[in-house]
């Protein structure tokens, strides 16, 4: 592993695929920012890489990314520590299922908050030091509900469309500053919220999976954007 002074900043970033991106860049001997919902989560996940990765410098922080105000006070500690964020990753979301007409009050907003808003709130608060430097990549969390319909998934599904839609604009807005933006549509990929599912492991993809095309975008030269990434389990769908 080579120590180098690039910083990736994720979301999201104590389990599932938030975590299998910052172990990712780590193992490439970057800097990592995280936040998660809970303490508890960030330290049991501290816990592990201070004993994998001993020399890497790490930040993690509570954040309840639903609070526009948390938000900010999570990019200015992450612009207070790093020099600069080379890796953006917008990787939080909810998910609840239920249909449009039978969704309880509130259930939109409450998805929005977390999918949509909290990316567009710490996007446009880290980008003032992206456009300072001339570069950054920006990866946005969508889903294969971005792109077409699904039984029972109804405000989720709306909330993914935005974040789609929120990326392609970004993108456009961001190419004279060299700065690129890739919006990732994964289908089902394993977790702990699946765990109770009955659907097998194996019948998914890896968090590991997502990473490494995270991890891959990143490598490509100046001059080349990813700009969607779309990626399902092998047998398709669930």
């Amino acid at each position: 592993m080579n120590q180098t002074n690039k910083t990736v900043v994720i979301t999201g970033g104590s389990q599932g695929i938030g975590r299998a991106v910052a172990e990712k860049f780590l193992q490439q001997g970057w800097q990592v920012a995280i936040c998660a919902r809970t303490d508890a989560s960030l330290q049991e996940v501290l816990t592990t890489w201070k004993k994998e990765f001993p020399n890497a410098t790490i930040m993690a922080m509570p954040v309840d990314l639903s609070k526009a105000d948390e938000v900010a006070h999570f990019a200015a500690a992450i612009m207070q520590q790093f020099t600069k964020v080379d890796v953006l990753v917008n990787n939080a979301g909810l998910f609840f299922p239920g249909t449009l007409a039978e969704e309880p009050e509130g259930h939109l907003e409450q998805l929005m908050a977390v999918n949509v808003y909290s990316a567009y709130h710490l996007t446009r608060q880290l980008l003032p030091q992206m456009k300072a430097h001339q570069s950054g990549h920006v990866f946005n969390m969508c889903s294969v509900a971005s792109l077409r319909a699904y039984d029972n998934v109804g405000a989720y599904s709306i909330t993914k469309y935005a974040l789609l839609g929120f990326s392609d604009n970004l993108r456009k807005e961001l190419m004279p500053f060299q700065i690129k933006v890739t919006a990732l549509m994964p289908g089902a990929t394993w977790s702990r919220s699946w765990a109770a599912s009955g659907v097998e492991k194996e019948r998914m993809m890896l968090p590991e999976d997502i990473a490494a095309l995270i991890w891959n975008a990143t490598q490509l030269s100046a001059n080349a954007n990813v700009d969607h990434i779309v990626i399902r389990p092998l047998k398709g769908d669930i």
